[in-house]
């Protein structure tokens, strides 16, 4: 599941254990993917071959909005193609400089609430930690990826002791999504030191990870990492897969060991142009997440953020392929089809365009008229 066998397609775990000199066990260290991924657009040209990428042409692209891929997603593709779907979420692409894209670079306004660097307060009772600007792999639809090339700054012991100030002082926030970036990135003393220091607060009372580790380097959640957040709950765990392709037997072992320590994983899919946009496909993401007991949470409208402009659908398009859905799939199987708008608005409905939600949409006409 996941990945092609070697007759169709060379780059497998396989080649690519020749191609970097690597063992079987290498493969299956955190550590070895992370410190091999794929960071520049010659050597992607060279592992890809004919796949119509131009190195020369997506540095450029590189210079702005840096690259990275593990080893292991690469292994994923399914097509030797530049719309393989798996490549087209981590390969630069031209279109994310285009001079025509008027988009913002922070459409949701998280600057703006932001009471200490780094920390978002959009929501009363709740806050987004983002405690790194690292990830195993750079999402090209990412709606923070103006962070990209300015990573740690200013340092994380500085900026999470100002986090904690803030929260303490702050009794109407019970929950904090530690994200990123991707906070899995860290050894586990390091992620234990900032979910101790959170439930050393007497009114935090839910914690929250979110990474999409365990899609691009599910060897990175292990016995130990278990072990540890198992004593951190009610913690709670929200990942992205976006295509079926991701769902594989070493990402399926890593979101079941989460749940065997009790930890639920849900999913948060982002609506991509060219990934998985068609009804057949998202019925087959749903149906597979279903498969391996990750809860199909949110199905995200790509924000308007600069250099995703060629990600984003029309949400009348969207509400339609979520309609052929909703009449064929368990409810265990829907996500919530959601629109993220500026401040403390939120997250607008779209799965039914009733009066209700089109009067909140009219309310966000400015923000709404981006996604024509």
């Amino acid at each position: 599941m996941g990945i092609i066998p070697e007759a169709e397609w060379d780059l497998d775990k396989k080649f690519l254990l020749s191609y970097f000199n690597a063992s079987s066990k290498d493969w299956r260290d955190w550590r070895w993917q992370f410190k091999n991924r794929v960071t520049r657009p010659e050597l992607l040209e060279s592992l890809l071959g004919k796949t119509g990428l131009n190195a020369e042409k997506l540095k450029a692209v590189t210079s702005v909005y840096p690259m990275a891929a593990t080893p292991y997603y690469l292994s994923l593709m399914q097509t030797p193609k530049i719309n393989d779907p798996v490549l087209v979420q981590c390969a630069p692409d031209p279109r994310e400089i285009s001079s025509s894209d008027r988009a913002e670079d922070d459409p949701l306004q998280e600057d703006c609430h932001m009471p200490v660097p780094k920390l978002v307060h959009r929501y009363p009772d709740r806050c987004l930690a983002i405690v790194t600007e690292l990830c195993a792999v750079y999402c090209r639809h990412c709606n923070r990826k103006r962070f990209w090339s300015r990573p740690n700054q200013p340092g994380l012991k500085t900026r999470f002791q100002k986090m904690i100030d803030y929260l303490a002082a702050s009794p109407q926030i019970r929950e904090v999504i530690i994200s990123g970036g991707d906070p899995l990135i860290y050894d586990d003393p390091i992620l234990e030191g900032l979910l101790a220091s959170l439930r050393d607060i007497p009114h935090i009372e839910v914690l929250r990870i979110g990474s999409r580790v365990p899609v691009v380097m599910p060897m990175r959640v292990t016995k130990d990492l278990c072990r540890m957040l198992k004593k951190y709950r009610p913690l709670w765990f929200n990942t992205q897969f976006n295509h079926p392709a991701e769902i594989t037997r070493d990402s399926a072992r890593a979101c079941h060991m989460l749940q065997e320590a009790g930890i639920p994983v849900s999913n948060q899919s982002v609506l991509l142009n060219g990934v998985n946009n068609s009804p057949e496909v998202m019925k087959k993401l749903l149906y597979n997440l279903q498969t391996i007991s990750v809860r199909p949470y949110y199905l995200f409208h790509c924000d308007p953020a600069r250099g995703c402009t060629h990600f984003r659908t029309n949400p009348q398009e969207g509400v339609a392929l979520m309609e052929k859905i909703w009449s064929q799939c368990s409810g265990l199987c829907l996500p919530q089809y959601v629109l993220d708008v500026p401040g403390s608005a939120g997250k607008i409905p779209l799965n039914a365009m009733s009066k209700a939600i089109k009067n909140d949409l009219k309310k966000h006409k400015h923000f709404f008229d981006k996604f024509q």
